[in-house]
């Protein structure tokens, strides 16, 4: 994760901006890109809100995994009120279209909502974590960490 994220910071639900490499070290990361204009987004945003609170802060110990929203609003502002409102309790990433463009580019993004489970160094364990989670929920998590 050092070096996908390597000079950038991350913010959290009270908008206080955290090193990346702390918050997301020996965890298995989902970056969802997203957006609040997007109908299916505002759909998939809650049921990812529900997997995530029952996965890491209702289980004891929490699991071992975080996402990072990627957002592909037109605004700081839409990004943030979306954020916010209807996200789970995890981390964006600050609103930069130049900087979600990197990301898209290397995860070949084409369409919205994607959710892209990572390995700590980058790698790739599934582009269909939206999927996984509809279909699975929770025990999809099992299965990432065993790729």
């Amino acid at each position: 994760m050092v070096e996908l994220f390597a000079g950038l910071k991350l913010m959290n639900k009270a908008g206080e901006l955290v090193d990346p490499e702390a918050a997301l070290s020996n965890k298995i990361v989902g970056l969802y890109f997203s957006a609040e204009w997007c109908p299916p987004c505002r759909g998939f945003t809650p049921v990812l809100s529900d997997f995530y609170t029952e996965l890491v802060q209702e289980s004891n110990p929490p699991a071992p995994f975080e996402i990072v929203f990627i957002s592909s609003d037109q605004s700081n502002e839409s990004m943030m009120g979306y954020f916010q409102k209807k996200h789970g309790d995890w981390l964006v990433l600050p609103w930069d279209p130049e900087t979600k463009k990197k990301f898209s580019q290397r995860y070949n993004i084409s369409g919205i909502p994607t959710l892209v489970i990572v390995k700590g160094n980058g790698d790739v364990i599934t582009k269909d974590g939206r999927a996984d989670v509809q279909s699975k929920g929770p025990a999809c998590f099992k299965i990432w960490q065993k790729a």
